[in-house]
This record gives structure tokens, sequence and C-alpha cells, in this order.
């Protein structure tokens, strides 16, 4: 990687992200709902939590591996899925790429805007996502073919609602990029001219299709609008519904959106082997806390029965290793790798990942700690009105 394109930070990556790319395309990564209450306490609780180091006794290296859902994984970061990308050409594959290259594992979203065998050939450790979509008979579909291309486990998103706007406006995309629709957009585009050009020189302009929701009786796969139609057309999930589901897929199963102690207790009741807690980005309902606040008592409560790890507002490796200190296995992060995606393509990606795990390595030296096994709440200042338990 060229040292002009190289950057040090997640939020230099941000502000290179919002450079080159379309308004609305930039505005559709930085949403959330409502107010944005949810959208900003994600990322500063993080502030809040101070660290205790210690000064002697320090290890001269440290061990940032782990495991999560039965896969070996160099550091404590995993990719989080997200909907179509189209932020770059390459997408989804590029991504996979890059998390394989750093020895992590990819989250497909089954709203993805490429095909889960492509995902799969770059990163044999991917995890395919769904969401309560559908028809079983459907969904069953989606399962067994993301099961034949080789996905390891499967994530169930539940933590997601329709958002009844935003206070600073909704990002204008076009369902299908028709020739008026260009023209439309046109005006966003053509000021952002290595964007631009990125497509331009595939032939190909962005893909706004869900080819992982390509119906079973054959045609085309609906446009993200489509499939995003589709999902609140769906009746939601009772219990006895995701209990079902699970019992689809018979390998490790990840039920994303915990935020209650009752919650993660029934998501080990119906069979789940982990449990993520996230408020999917802030794009559930406003004024849910952040997930870090939620994760102590949880981890509390059903730490010692189930899996867990935590997505939502993961900026530094600083962060990542205040989640693991207070009961995560491991975090999984969405607009960082998104915003270093827009920014370098799948260099791009690496290059989250590496401020990732050069954040964590500094802040276990700094902590006295050798290992991720060693952290825990004695590394911590938390302040008293920190925690939100339910």
């Amino acid at each position: 990687m060229s040292r002009n394109a190289w950057f040090e930070t997640v939020a230099e990556a941000q502000r290179r992200a919002k450079d080159r790319l379309p308004a609305p395309v930039y505005g559709a990564l930085i949403a959330g709902s409502e107010k944005g209450i949810t959208l900003d306490d994600n990322i500063a609780a993080y502030s809040e939590l101070g660290f205790a180091p210690r000064i002697a006794d320090h290890h001269a290296e440290r061990d940032l591996s782990t495991d999560v859902m039965g896969i070996p994984i160099s550091l404590p970061v995993i990719i989080s899925p997200t909907g179509v990308q189209a932020v770059h050409p390459e997408g989804e594959v590029a991504v996979a790429r890059a998390s394989a290259n750093r020895g992590t594992i990819m989250g497909l979203s089954s709203f993805a805007s490429k095909p889960v065998e492509d995902v799969l050939a770059a990163n044999g450790n991917t995890l395919f996502q769904v969401y309560w979509s559908g028809s079983r008979e459907e969904m069953v579909h989606r399962l067994e073919r993301a099961k034949a291309a080789g996905a390891k486990g499967l994530i169930a998103t539940l933590d997601w609602s329709f958002s009844h706007g935003r206070d600073w406006g909704s990002p204008q995309i076009p369902e299908k990029l028709t020739l008026g629709a260009a023209l439309g957009f046109a005006p966003h585009a053509l000021p952002r001219i290595p964007w631009l050009w990125s497509f331009a020189k595939t032939f190909r302009v962005p893909d706004l299709k869900a080819p992982n929701l390509k119906p079973k009786a054959g045609g085309e796969p609906p446009t993200f609008f489509g499939a995003y139609g589709e999902w609140m057309g769906t009746p939601p999930p009772s219990w006895d519904d995701v209990k079902w589901l699970r019992d689809q897929w018979d390998g490790p199963f990840m039920l994303k959106g915990i935020g209650r102690i009752d919650d993660a207790k029934r998501a080990i009741d119906i069979g789940a082997t982990t449990i993520s807690v996230s408020n999917h980005g802030g794009n559930n309902l406003d004024t849910i806390p952040a997930p870090i606040r939620m994760l102590p008592g949880i981890a509390e409560a059903v730490g010692d029965q189930i899996e867990i790890v935590l997505d939502g507002g993961v900026r530094r490796g600083s962060d990542v290793v205040k989640a693991v200190a207070l009961g995560a296995k491991a975090v999984m992060i969405g607009r960082a790798y998104l915003w270093g995606l827009a920014a370098n393509g799948q260099a791009g990606v690496e290059n989250v990942l590496d401020i990732m795990r050069g954040g964590i390595d500094s802040a276990l030296l700094g902590l006295g700690v050798g290992s991720l096994a060693e952290l825990g709440r004695e590394e911590l200042y938390v302040p008293d009105d920190f925690e939100r338990v339910r």
C-alpha cells in the first residue's frame, strides 16, 4: 500500500470515505434512527470507561488470538454483515479477501450485493446472515444454499425495526439504476470522479440487487428495496419461530440483537451457540443504550453458558479491549470497515483491521496483560452509573 493511501485511524478512513463517496451513499453509511441518540451513545460510551494500567511486569509479546463460533481467529475483531456494499465495485468479495488475509471471520449479509459462493471462495471462514423474511420455504432455501457454499455458521439478526425517519434526513438511493435514476443521481456522482471511475472501468454500475435472496423457483433476485419490502411485509417472529430457524441449521448459530438478560436466556433455551449484544448500529429504536453499557450485566448473567460478542460503536483497538474486559469474546465491526473499503478497497479494509490489531496490542502492553484471556473488569475504571441492565 502506498504511503498516500495508508491511514492511521478509522476516523481518517471515515474522512476519506466522505470525500470520495457521493453524498447519498455516504449518508447511508452514517444513518441512524430518529434523533440519533443511540447512534451517538454507541461511540461515546467507550470514553466513559478508563484503563487501569500497570507500569512493570509487562509482556514482551502479547497473544491476540481467540476463537468465535468454533473458528480460530488472529484478533478479536470480526466482520459484521452489512447490506449492499456499493461503496466499491468489489464490495463484499474485497472485504472477504481482506478479512481472510488478516486471519478473521467474514460476516455476509443476505442483503449483500455479491453471491455467497463468491464470498466463500474468498474467505472460507464466512458466516451467513439472515433476517426473518419471506416464507419458511424460502428461508430454508437460503440456508441450504449457504450451507452448500460452505458457510461455517449462521447469524440470525433480530435487532432491526423500521425507522420512521431521521432528523437529518434519509439518504436518497434509487431502487433501480434506470436512466432517470442515473440522471437524478448525476449531480451527486459527477463531482466524485475517483468513485465514479472505479465503477466505470469495470463496465458495471453499482449493483443494487440481493443475489443471495434469489427465489427458489428461479428468476431474478430482488433489488435491495425489494428485499427490504419482503422483510417489512413478513410478520415478526415469535420465539417458537426463532427456535424453528435454529433447528434448520445444524452448525454454530448466532442470535444478533440481544439487549436484555431475559432475551439472552431465551437464546440459550432455543439452542443458540452465540449471542451478539447489539442495537443494529443505532438503526433500531432510538434511545436504546450502547451495547457496551448492556454487555456487563448480560455477561454476568449468562457468560458461563453462551458465547458473547459485541456489535456497535467500535472505532479503535482500545474499544475492543474494553469490550473483552467486560465479557465479550470478540467484537463485530461494520461502519469502520466500510469506510476502509470506500477509502481504498481491499487494502483499506486490511488497513482498518491492522489499526484495530495495533490498538489492541498497545492496550494489552500498557495494561500489563499478556493475552485476551487475562483481561477482566479490574483493568477498567467503570463509573457507577455506566451500566444498563434490564
